[in-house]
């Protein structure tokens, strides 16, 4: 019996250090400081980190001008996205106006609506014309966006050309700042500053590579990050990337000749059904005048402007190619 008692508090012992050890290796491995610097590692070679080890210098930007809206805006998860796509616009707004303008419009749409007598369906539609903003700096952003990534091939020429003339890599960051125009000088010049005040290089060109969602640039940081610590030419690096973006750049312009036809019939499709009401209503406004009138003429409307939008939004997919 006393044999058993022992054999049975021997296991029990090595059951509970057994147990212990492996709390400690799986909290090793998830949250030890090997496990963090393997995450350090996989975020900058992906170029998409989060966060920087290193508190970033620049400013960070005003949400909104009120306090009391400041406050608010703070709070809540969205509003560093929303002031993450504004800055990428390019557009001098904040959040709290955008916020505002979007939600004056689409009152003012409601009221509208309310006034000429249609119903919440009306409303609700009149509504969306809050929309418009978004859609306003949506367009900003891809616009900004496409010519960074139409002037990153030269950028990238031209560092490789001070890397042959023997100047540092921070020094051909600083020329790029300098001499290339907007958009891209304002990014790598943010990216040179942050060099300069004392944040590391690659810390510095994962931060560009998240404030600028471009694919092209991104390749661009993993491959300095990539030279940086294992050695090469970084000129002869930099040119073959700027030709292969070079080549890109061309695919996806005889992409957008072939696909056009294609959008040419989406805006075709979606603005004819209205220019034949307007011509309809022009030469005999009473055929239509039940669709305004009826309660179903208007749910049918209601209907077959969501069914357009469905049917846009599918050929817009389809004519989206990807390179």
């Amino acid at each position: 019996m006393d044999y058993l008692f022992y054999v049975f508090g021997t296991l029990i012992f090595v059951a509970v250090v057994l147990a212990i050890e492996g709390g400690f290796i799986a909290w090793n491995s998830s949250r030890g400081p090997e496990a963090a610097r393997i995450a350090r590692r996989l975020r900058a070679m992906s170029a998409k980190g989060g966060e920087s080890e290193q508190a970033s210098m620049i400013r960070q930007r005003q949400l909104a001008k009120s306090p009391q809206m400041q406050a608010l805006l703070e709070q809540m998860q969205f509003s560093l996205s929303l002031d993450n796509y504004l800055a990428q616009s390019g557009l001098r707004w904040n959040v709290g106006y955008l916020l505002c303008l979007m939600a004056g419009i689409g009152a003012g749409g409601m009221l509208l609506a309310a006034l000429f007598g249609q119903g919440w369906i009306g409303s609700a539609l009149a509504a969306c014309l809050g929309l418009l903003p978004l859609l306003y700096v949506r367009r900003a952003r891809s616009r900004r966006l496409r010519k960074f990534e139409a002037q990153l091939p030269d950028a990238l020429d031209m560092m490789g050309r001070a890397l042959r003339a023997g100047h540092a890599f921070p020094t051909a960051l600083k020329m790029v700042g300098e001499e290339m125009s907007a958009p891209l000088c304002e990014d790598f010049k943010l990216a040179f500053d942050e060099v300069n005040f004392g944040i590391s290089m690659q810390d510095a060109l994962v931060s560009l590579s998240a404030r600028v969602p471009v694919t092209d640039l991104r390749f661009f940081v993993i491959a300095v990050v990539i030279q940086r610590e294992t050695g090469g030419n970084l000129a002869e690096l930099l040119a073959n990337i700027s030709g292969i973006m070079r080549d890109r750049i061309k695919l996806f312009a005889q992409v957008r000749v072939l696909s056009a036809e294609g959008k040419m019939s989406a805006w075709v499709l979606s603005l004819l059904p209205f220019a034949a009401a307007l011509m309809i209503h022009i030469s005999n406004p009473a055929f239509l005048e039940v669709l305004y009138t009826d309660p179903v003429g208007r749910m049918m409307i209601g209907g077959a402007l969501f069914m357009m939008f469905v049917g846009v939004l599918v050929m817009r997919n389809i004519i989206n190619i990807k390179v």
